[in-house]
This record gives C-alpha cells, structure tokens and sequence, in this order.
C-alpha cells in the first residue's frame, strides 16, 4: 500500500458504499482512497432555489460521511466547479489519480474530458469505471455494428447478451480499510449553505419486494394502485446499484425486466444520438408549426386544463415531485399533441420538478409521446383522456385524491375541445410530414 500518495473517489451519480464499481477498483488500486463530491455549480445555477434534489442529495452524502467517519474517512465535499477543484487540488495530499464512474449525457461527457485533460496536464489520470448500467453503450450493437433505434430489437439482443456474471456485486466495503484515515472537523453539507431551501418534498424508499415485483405488470397502469416500485430517484442518483436491482427481481416479473432494459435503450440512444438532447430524434419533427400558447402551456403547467386525468398528474408532480408512468404518457401528449406546444418545454418542466429526473428517460419518452423519436408512438397516435381516465381510473380515485375543486363549480372548462384539438394535431403533423 503506498501511503505517501492517495487517489481520489470523485462521486457522482453513484451515491453509496456498497458495490460501488467505481469506489471498488479505487479501493483496489495499491493507493489509499479519499472520497470526494463536487457541488457543481454549473448544474446547480440552473435550479430553483426550493429543488428538493438537493435536500435529498445533502440527505444521502451526510449518510455516506457518517459511515466513513465510523471507519475513519471522511467525505470531502466541494462547492463550485469541478474544472476549479481539480485545477487547483485544495487538498493537504499528493494525489496520484482520479477514479469515478462513467456518466453519457452530454454535459457529463464534456465535463469529463474537460477533466481528464487537467489531470492528464498536471501527470495524473482520470479513471472512468462503467457502473450505470448492465451493458454500456458500445456493447449492444446490430450486426452491421450501427447503434439500434428501436426497442424490441435491441432488448433481444441486450437479452441474448446478458450473463449472470454482469450482475454479481462488487464487494467495496469489503475493502474500507484502504480508505484514507482522515477525519477532518466539518460540517456536513446542509441546502443553506449551498444557497438553496430545505424542502418538505421527500424521496421515497425503493420497494423491491417480491410482491410489488410480482404484481407490477398488473398494477403499473393504476395510478390509484400503490404498485410501483419508487425506484426511478434512487437509480438517478445511485444510491442502490443496477445489478442490485438485478439481483433483487431476476425472474419475478418480464415486464419489470422490461422496463430496466427501456431505461439502457434510452440511455444508449442518448450516447450514440448526443444531438436528441436538444433537437427531435427525426430531424422532419423540427419543422413542426408548435403554436407554443403560453397560457395554454401555464394551465398545464398548474393542472387546470379541465381534463381530469391531466391535471390530477400535474397536481401530484408538483406537490410530491412523482408522476404516475401512465399519467406521464397521457400529460405529454396533451401537451403536445392537444395544446400542440413544443414537447421540450414540457421536458423542461418535467426536468425541473421530477424527483427521478434522468435525461435519457425523460427525453426518449417525451419524443415518444410527441411521436419524434426514434421508438416513437406513431404520430397520429394521440390520447384520449377521458377513454384513459374511463380504464385505467374508472372509479376516479386517483383523480378526486388530486383535484378538490373537480366537480364544482371551481373546476375550469376544457382548455380544448377534444376533437377539433385532435384534428388539428393531425393536420399539422400531416403537413410536415406531406413535405419530408
């Protein structure tokens, strides 16, 4: 063990101890190991001040420093940006490399070349360690060596790829006695000090049991049910690792299985197809005549739309920062197809409110609903609500525990008529479409 030099631990999107791949291969490095994390400022400028991202992201590194202290190591935690840490190196030891985990969205990707290349400037090196998910961009590939651009396909081979050896855990704590023994008196980091709120919003556990599993393809569309799993914030944020998730449901429920491979079809579209962050997936979409009426778009927004199934998921998204998978298909398509505003203002909103917000997921599915991407439903699919309130809440429970005023005078008219908005959606879909 070299003990006159450490490496730094970067966490990023991997906020736990235990098999942690990134953490592992730098606690197996010959170094002792110092855990770091970065307030990166440069996301953190974007965000409204009362974000519950933030507390809950506070929440889980004073878990994670408050095991390290009982193995003495600390977290170190920096506000700022990362190209302003890593150039400078505020820290009282020689450091002999960088570990942390592979991130592909566009912003990650750039951030971290930017950082490779300062560590490579000053003789050290970033190390990258896969960790988000099972196979990697890269890895699952048609046999003409292109990327696939849509889901079944790509499933059967992410399927006919997959080893029981992908999953196995990678053991970390199983090595904290390389961690750097340092202990340093400070404080744990609090939203306040970060110049943001604490908020009352609250991430909730993960819910992996064998009976959610089981009966999730029967209760996933029920947005009255309580039976989905709450998993989206923790895999954002990597507080439980995908080959846990794995591990935990394997065999239980194909639909679930299902759903874990759409979030690596998204994941690996986004890294092949970077442009699909900013611009439609199926660039004829870009010619579409949005009409973008911002009162319109502020009733959505709000959920006074007076279509109820709308406005109840609307109501539910900003009071607990959670919208039902079902209910997000139907919003935004409403949004997009209905009021025929541009579906990246509703990405963006959904960005800023979602406790599980990932940017893969939730662009692939926006163009989804929106009918421009590259798995997309077909452009003159559009939701009916009141058909989809009528299946899948035919009592109005979901609705009525979201919407007080429904049912009384209170409750606003349709922002639309259902029918002329559905034929207008077409005939401006059509025109494009008619030019391409």
């Amino acid at each position: 063990m070299n003990n006159t030099e450490v490496v730094l631990f970067w966490f990023k999107r991997d906020l736990r101890l235990t098999d942690n791949r990134g953490l592992y291969k730098a606690l197996s490095s010959g170094f002792r190991v110092l855990p770091v994390f970065i307030f990166d400022t440069h996301i953190l400028d974007k965000l409204e001040k009362d974000d519950a991202r933030i507390t809950f992201i506070c929440e889980v590194l004073g878990s994670i420093n408050r095991s390290l202290r009982q193995n003495g190591s600390s977290l170190i935690t920096f506000h700022g940006t990362p190209e302003h840490f890593f150039s400078e190196m505020p820290l009282p030891f020689p450091v002999n490399a960088v570990y942390a985990s592979t991130d592909y969205e566009p912003y990650a990707f750039e951030r971290d070349t930017k950082i490779g290349n300062i560590l490579r400037s000053k003789g050290m090196h970033l190390h990258l360690i896969p960790d988000q998910m099972i196979m990697e961009p890269g890895t699952v590939m048609k046999q003409d060596g292109k990327p696939y651009t849509v889901f079944t396909p790509f499933s059967r081979r992410w399927s006919s790829l997959f080893r029981a050896g992908m999953i196995k855990e990678e053991p970390s704590v199983n090595l904290f006695g390389n961690l750097l023994q340092y202990s340093p008196l400070s404080a744990e980091p609090k939203p306040e000090t970060l110049g943001f709120m604490t908020s009352g919003l609250k991430v909730k556990p993960a819910d992996l049991t064998s009976d959610t599993i089981k009966s999730y393809g029967d209760n996933r569309d029920i947005p009255a049910a309580d039976g989905t799993t709450k998993l989206g914030p923790h895999l954002r944020f990597g507080t439980i690792s995908i080959r846990e998730v794995f591990r935990q449901t394997e065999g239980l429920s194909n639909i679930f299985n299902s759903e874990l491979i759409w979030r690596e079809f998204f994941m690996h579209i986004l890294s092949h197809f970077p442009q699909a962050s900013e611009k439609s997936f199926r660039p004829e979409y870009d010619n579409i005549e949005w009409i973008n009426n911002e009162e319109h778009f502020d009733r959505w927004c709000r959920g006074m739309t007076g279509y109820p199934i709308v406005d109840a998921g609307m109501r539910e998204l900003k009071a607990t920062g959670y919208m039902h998978n079902r209910v997000r298909m139907v919003t935004a398509s409403f949004l997009a197809k209905h009021l025929l505003c541009d579906w990246r203002w509703g990405e963006a909103w959904f960005g800023s409110k979602l406790l599980d917000f990932e940017l893969s997921s939730n662009n692939g599915n926006w163009q989804w609903a929106a009918g421009t991407g590259c798995d997309a439903a077909p452009w003159f699919r559009i939701f009916n609500p009141a058909i989809q309130k009528q299946k899948f809440d035919r009592n109005e429970e979901y609705i009525r525990s979201w919407l007080p005023d429904y049912g009384t005078p209170d409750y606003p008219e349709p922002v639309v008529n259902h029918t002329k908005a559905r034929t207008r959606a077409l005939e401006t879909y059509g025109r494009v479409l008619r030019k391409s």
